[in-house]
């Protein structure tokens, strides 16, 4: 049998071997070269018990009869009790189930959190935690934030008069004045979405708290996941996330988590997710709990192929401009160092042209789709001005830098030079 060869003999149904050798012609494809041990490293020492934490922590075979080495998926709804209103453990699903307790238990673990709570997405779990507060409240949030998270807050927060101020975290200066008696949360990305800032997690927490130690600081850790970054560790009182993308990482489940230490702020919070019913089902806590075994090896595959892509992106004269802390060009890459143990598959980079321009280059691609979401072992491109930040107002995003020609990536598991290789043909086929 043959082996596989490169890219140009694996081209996509419907794209014409022609269309390939013409980009063929165009320019040499590039040299994808190993990274070296300083550009992988520096950053501070990853976990190390990470990968049996991830394995082990949650559940043990002796915790059933069956004495099974994976934990057994429990999908009824309801519970008999061994009287009225006594139940042995569980009584309602929807307020407590054997699978979401194996995840929940297994996540705080990963985050160095006492208590994890699972919600049915990302927003779900942000839903529940502003649930906590009343009319006449504040949030503070990072101005370059997800658009469901900014629609969120604008469109439906609003509406029950809990405000939120959007503020660029990187001018700490002015945040002292914005930390009032009515702010009950400041909410912050790391990095943010789509534009890949780097957010000094522990500096704002100080700052905060020594305004107002009542104000909770949360911190949507998404991007990263508890194995590149620990908010906890910095002053945080909440790692939330979208386990949707690189905790689950195979595009097939949507969910949200919180992490916390606090007890009381974990009772408030579990008893939002009973009240509100906002849970996931528990075959997608197993999905969860099973993709979590595997995080470790994935994300040091990501940030091998983020940083290789990066790298050959920030050399093509078609593009302006690269958004990735793993660079140094980064202004935020020595904060990056410092702050996490990796970096992710998630970069962003201004391609030279206006829409149309972006809009042929998305459909010259072969392995990287264009779709929403990210974190997935598939390679994603998209647009944030049209698809993930189209809810965000148009004033608001020229003046973000959410522009046209901005395209966000989400690099995958696929082979480093393939990946290279098709956006080198892409970027060829549509210079001038």
């Amino acid at each position: 049998m043959t082996p596989p060869g490169p890219l140009s003999n694996h081209i996509k149904p419907g794209i014409s071997s022609v269309e390939a050798s013409n980009t063929d012609s165009v320019a040499v494809s590039p040299t994808v070269t190993e990274l070296s041990d300083a550009e992988i490293d520096g950053y501070l020492p990853q976990d190390r018990h990470f990968a049996t934490r991830a394995l082990h922590s949650g559940y043990t075979p002796s915790d059933n009869e069956y004495m099974a080495v994976v934990p057994p998926i429990v999908l009824s709804t309801t519970f008999e009790q061994l009287s009225p209103a006594v139940p042995k453990k569980y009584e309602y699903s929807r307020s407590g189930n054997p699978m979401r307790d194996v995840l929940e238990k297994c996540l705080a673990s990963l985050d160095n959190g006492k208590y994890g709570l699972c919600f049915a997405s990302g927003l779900g779990a942000l839903t529940a935690i502003v649930s906590l507060f009343q009319s006449g409240d504040h949030i503070v949030c990072v101005d370059d934030v997800y658009g469901g998270t900014n629609r969120y807050l604008q469109k439906i927060a609003a509406k029950f008069n809990v405000t939120t101020t959007f503020f660029d975290f990187e001018d700490l200066t002015k945040l002292p004045n914005l930390i009032k008696p009515a702010t009950k949360l400041v909410l912050l990305e790391c990095p943010t979405n789509p534009l890949l800032k780097v957010i000094d997690i522990e500096a704002i927490s100080a700052a905060v708290k020594a305004v107002n130690k009542e104000t909770l600081i949360l911190v949507d850790n998404t991007f990263l996941t508890s194995y590149f970054q620990k908010p906890l560790n910095l002053g945080a009182d909440m790692s939330m996330y979208s386990l949707t993308k690189y905790m689950n990482g195979h595009a097939d489940v949507i969910m949200g988590a919180v992490v916390m230490n606090d007890e009381t702020l974990y009772e408030n919070l579990k008893f939002m997710q009973y009240a509100t019913g906002i849970v996931p089902s528990p075959f997608d806590c197993y999905l969860v709990d099973r993709s979590l075994k595997t995080l470790k090896l994935r994300m040091q595959e990501h940030m091998k192929n983020g940083l290789t892509v990066a790298k050959f992106l920030e050399s093509h004269p078609m593009v302006e401009k690269v958004l990735y802390p793993g660079l140094k060009s980064h202004p935020n890459y020595d904060l990056a160092k410092k702050q996490w143990s990796g970096c992710s598959g998630m970069l962003a980079f201004y391609l030279k042209g206006d829409l149309e321009v972006c809009k042929r280059f998305l459909k010259k691609l072969k392995y990287f789709m264009t779709a929403e979401s990210l974190g997935g072992y598939e390679s994603l491109v998209e647009i944030p001005s049209l698809m993930t930040h189209a809810s965000v107002p148009a004033e608001v995003r020229k003046e973000l830098g959410i522009t046209d020609n901005l395209i966000r990536v989400s690099v995958g598991l696929e082979a480093a030079e393939d990946l290279v290789e098709d956006f080198n043909q892409a970027l060829n086929s549509i210079k001038e």
